[in-house]
């Protein structure tokens, strides 16, 4: 694998600020639904779950997940469907009451800074339960370059009918009031059996609270990241969804069902700077919170981008990149590809600057005191940088 080396013009395809993002009103199938009509729908990374072909999608380049948003007003509603690959939301403004099973008879609300995780192949649709009148906001991580689409409860169908929607058995929106044709019911999707549905997984309130992690539970560690102690610095990181990025070994994500992508909280203080580092998986940043500062490439090479809150970037594998918080403290997440552990590999001048500063990597990737570590353990670490540097640039 090479060192991937962004062109500005590049790197911007790769960042999707507030501006950029494109909604679509008719994605899916309840569109004209009373109280679920003004939902809006965003495709920032692949296509998503859309039905609707006037879907914009921001960036098509396969991640191995898709990244989209939903905007709907208070008391706005999307109704019963379910996923075939794993549906995360992330909260990013207002108080969400998310409903589930056969009928939608469990809920729970959860409000900004939130990550819930669904599980698969059971109904669940949600609410924008916020008490000010001000829009939502809630991003989504969906599992797999292809999800599949959804299913619909058979009662969501039904009531679709009587606006002329339907949807055919390639999972698209087919609009009566526009011109298209009814096709025959060999060619439409089909309602899920009620037998089918009572044989769903069932889950509890209690259950679905272990798939959560709100911004009170967040367990935040100042020693997940090589650079954390370097002055001007200062990092933190807090697992949420699989193996992540972090180097700090006794901190454990709380949500461990694979789900082919890992999501980790990055905060960084005012001014403060995540040193430059290359991953060789693609991650995908969501700025929650504060003015992101992005510098890809290495020295002299150096592209710089700046992300306002609410925006979405996109940091291809092998790619040196380094962040930097403007006008304050800056919250965002990192989703990763991939299930398994990543491994982060510092520019040597960052390796050089922590070990000064008495911190180092173990030979199995996790940050340890230099005073302790023998000599051999500190050049196994070194090596393994050494061999993985020499590898992407040959």
């Amino acid at each position: 694998m090479k060192n991937t080396t962004l062109t500005h013009e590049e790197a911007r395809k790769r960042l999707i600020t507030p501006e950029d993002m494109v909604s679509c009103s008719v994605a899916f199938i309840d569109c004209k639904l009373p109280g679920s009509h003004l939902k809006q729908n965003y495709s920032f990374i692949g296509p998503g779950v859309t039905q609707s072909s006037e879907q914009v999608i921001n960036i098509p380049l396969p991640h191995g997940f898709n990244i989209g948003a939903a905007a709907m007003p208070k008391g706005v509603t999307n109704n019963l469907h379910l996923h075939f690959t794993a549906e995360v939301f992330l909260i990013h403004e207002g108080s969400w009451r998310f409903r589930w099973g056969a009928n939608g008879e469990n809920e729970a609300t959860f409000s900004a800074p939130a990550i819930l995780s669904i599980p698969t192949w059971i109904f669940r649709g949600f609410t924008n339960a916020s008490a000010t009148d001000t829009d939502g906001w809630v991003f989504t991580v969906l599992g797999g370059d292809n999800t599949g689409g959804i299913i619909w409860h058979p009662s969501v169908m039904q009531a679709a009918k009587e606006y002329g929607l339907y949807l055919s058995r390639e999972n698209m929106l087919i609009d009566v009031e526009k011109g298209d044709a009814i096709p025959d019911a060999s060619a439409l999707m089909p309602e899920l059996a009620q037998a089918e549905i009572e044989s769903l997984t069932h889950y509890t309130p209690q259950q679905m609270a272990e798939f959560a992690v709100t911004g009170e539970q967040r367990q935040w560690s100042s020693q997940g990241l090589l650079d954390a102690i370097l002055p001007g610095h200062g990092a933190q990181i807090a697992p949420v969804i699989g193996f992540g990025v972090s180097q700090d070994r006794n901190s454990q994500p709380k949500i461990i069902r694979p789900h082919g992508f890992s999501v980790e909280w990055l905060k960084l203080p005012a001014g403060g700077q995540l040193g430059r580092h290359r991953c060789e998986q693609v991650q995908v940043i969501m700025v929650f919170k504060g003015t992101l500062e992005v510098t890809f490439n290495h020295q002299g090479e150096e592209v710089v981008l700046t992300a306002p809150e609410r925006s979405v970037i996109s940091v291809p594998e092998n790619c040196w990149r380094q962040y930097r918080a403007l006008d304050g403290e800056c919250e965002v997440t990192l989703t990763s590809r991939g299930d398994q552990r990543k491994t982060l590999y510092w520019d040597e001048e960052i390796v050089a600057a922590a070990e000064q500063h008495g911190w180092a990597v173990d030979p199995d990737g996790y940050i340890a005191k230099v005073d302790v570590m023998p000599l051999t353990a500190r050049k196994v670490a070194r090596r393994v940088s050494a061999a993985y540097t020499a590898r992407i640039e040959n």
